[in-house]
C-alpha cells in the first residue's frame, strides 16, 4: 500500500521522446516536405502569369478536398498505407511536369500532387501523434514542427534558384526523388500496441503537476486522469470528452465508443474541439496576411527589411512552438492558447503602427511568438481530447483551419485594403483577431478546477 501511495504522489522519470519508429516517420517527414516546398514556387515561376494562379490554385484545392476525405480513407485503410499512397502520389507525377508546359497539363498534375500531400499530411499526422509519448507530446509536436519547418524554410527558396540556374527538369526529379526515395521507412512505422495498456492507451496525457502512475507495460497513466476516457467521443452537450474536460468532471452522458473515429464534420460539432481550431484559424488568417502582404507594405526599396522580417517571423515561431511544447507538457498546453492568440494580435497591431525598419522586425518577432505558440497549444489540446483513431481526424482538422485560414486570411486582405490601406489593414486584422477570445476563453472555463 505504501509503495502505491509512493507511485502515485510522485512523477516518474518521463519517456524517452525519440524512439526509432519515430526517427524514421522523420525521414518520410523531410522527403514530403522538401518534395511539396521544392515546387511550391518554382512550379508557379515556370508557368509563367497565365498558369501560375491556376497551379496554385489546383494544388491547394485538392489538399484541402484531401484533407476533409483523409480521416475516411484512414479508417478504412490505417495509417501507413494512405502515408505511403501520399508520398506516391506526391513524388511520381513531379516527373511528368517538364513534359508538356501548357497550364492545363501543369494543373492537372498539381490536382494530384495535392491529393498525395493531404494523405501525407493526415496518416503522417496521425502516426506521428501515435508514435509520441503521451507525456511528452507538447513537446514533440513541438519537435516535428521544427523537423518540418525547416527543411521547408530552405526548400522554398532553394526551388527558385535552382530553376534560374540548373533548370526546371532537374528540380522536379529532385522533388520527385525526395518523396520516393522515403516509401520503403513506411512499413516500418508500427504504432504502440494500446491494447496491452487498457482503454485508455495513449490518450492519457500529463499536466505537469499531477501524480502519474507507471503500469506493468511501461506507460504511463493519470492518477487523477486529465485525459481519462478517449476523447474521440462527443458528450451531449457537444463537447468532446476527454483531455482536460473530463478533468473538470463535466458529469455529461458519453454518445459512441472509444473505438470509433470522428468525421470531420462531426469533431466541428464537439464545441472541445471546435473552439481550438477557431482560435488557430484566426492566427493562420493573420499570417496569411503577412506573408502575403509584408513584401507590399514595406516601402519601396526596402525589400530586404522584408524578407528579414520574414526569416525572423518564421525563426520566432519554430522557437516558440519549442517553448510551447516543453511548458505544455509541464504544465498544460490549455493555458497557452489565450496568450498565443493575445501575442499574435500585439504582433499585427506593432506592424500597422510600424514606422522604421526596427518596428517591422519587432513586430514580425512578436506576430512569430504568438503564431507558433497557438500553432503547438491548439494542436496539443486537440490531440488530448481524442482518443487515437481520431488523430487523423485532429489533424485534418487542424490542417484545414492553417489552409483556410491563409487562403481567406490573403484574398479578403487584398480586397480590404484596396479601401484601407496597409497600416489601417493590419490594425483591422489586430482587431478581428480579438474576436477568437470568445471561443478561447469559453474554452478554458469547464477546466479551471
Amino acid at each position: 500500500m505504501t509503495n502505491s501511495l509512493m507511485r502515485t504522489g510522485t512523477c516518474p522519470a518521463r519517456p524517452p521522446l525519440l524512439n526509432r519508429a519515430l526517427l524514421l516517420r522523420f525521414v518520410s517527414m523531410v522527403g514530403a516536405t522538401v518534395s511539396f516546398f521544392l515546387l511550391l514556387s518554382s512550379v508557379p515561376s515556370h508557368a509563367g502569369r497565365g498558369g501560375a494562379g491556376l497551379a496554385t490554385g489546383a494544388m491547394m484545392l485538392s489538399t484541402v478536398l484531401g484533407e476533409l476525405s483523409g480521416p475516411r480513407i484512414l479508417r478504412r485503410y490505417g495509417n501507413r498505407g494512405p502515408l505511403a499512397a501520399g508520398l506516391l502520389l506526391l513524388g511520381a507525377p513531379a516527373l511528368a511536369l517538364p513534359l508538356c508546359p501548357g497550364p492545363l497539363w501543369t494543373a492537372a498534375v498539381c490536382l494530384v500532387r495535392g491529393l498525395g500531400f493531404a494523405l501525407t499530411l493526415v496518416a503522417g499526422g496521425a502516426l506521428t501523434a501515435a508514435l509520441i509519448p503521451a507525456r511528452r507530446r507538447a513537446e514533440g509536436l513541438a519537435l516535428v514542427g521544427v523537423v518540418g519547418g525547416v527543411p521547408s524554410l530552405v526548400a522554398l527558396p532553394l526551388g527558385v534558384w535552382l530553376t534560374v540556374h540548373v533548370g526546371y527538369a532537374p528540380v522536379t526529379t529532385a522533388a520527385a526523388l525526395a518523396a520516393l526515395a522515403t516509401i520503403p521507412t513506411v512499413p516500418a512505422l508500427r504504432e504502440p500496441d494500446t491494447a496491452k495498456s487498457g482503454p485508455l492507451g495513449d490518450a492519457a496525457d500529463a499536466t505537469g503537476d499531477q501524480g502519474q502512475v507507471a503500469d506493468g507495460e511501461g506507460r504511463f497513466t493519470s492518477a487523477e486522469g486529465e485525459a481519462h476516457g478517449g476523447a474521440g467521443h462527443i458528450t451531449d452537450d457537444g463537447n468532446a470528452l476527454g483531455g482536460e474536460a473530463h478533468a473538470a468532471g463535466s458529469g455529461t452522458r458519453v454518445r459512441g465508443r472509444e473505438s470509433e473515429a470522428l468525421g470531420v464534420f462531426e469533431a466541428l460539432g464537439a464545441a472541445g474541439l471546435r473552439r481550438p481550431t477557431a482560435v488557430f484559424a484566426a492566427t493562420a488568417l493573420a499570417a496569411g496576411i503577412l506573408v502575403t502582404f509584408l513584401p507590399l507594405a514595406v516601402p519601396r526599396g526596402s525589400a530586404g527589411v522584408a524578407t528579414a522580417a520574414l526569416l525572423v517571423q518564421s525563426g520566432a515561431s519554430t522557437a516558440a512552438r519549442w517553448a510551447a511544447g516543453r511548458y505544455g507538457d509541464r504544465r498544460g498546453s490549455a493555458r497557452l492558447v489565450v496568450p498565443g492568440l493575445l501575442v499574435s494580435a500585439a504582433g499585427m497591431a506593432a506592424l500597422a503602427a510600424a514606422a522604421g525598419p526596427v518596428a517591422v522586425l519587432a513586430g514580425a518577432a512578436v506576430f512569430g511568438t504568438g503564431f507558433g505558440i497557438a500553432q503547438n497549444a491548439t494542436l496539443a489540446v486537440m490531440y488530448s481530447r481524442v482518443s487515437r483513431p481520431s488523430y487523423g481526424t485532429v489533424i485534418a482538422l487542424w490542417n484545414l483551419a492553417y489552409d483556410g485560414g491563409m487562403g481567406v486570411g490573403a484574398a479578403g486582405f487584398g480586397l480590404l485594403t484596396a479601401r484601407t490601406g496597409y497600416a489601417r489593414g493590419f490594425a483591422l486584422t489586430a482587431v478581428l483577431m480579438l474576436a477568437a477570445l470568445g471561443p478561447a476563453l469559453r474554452d478554458r472555463r469547464p477546466e479551471q478546477r
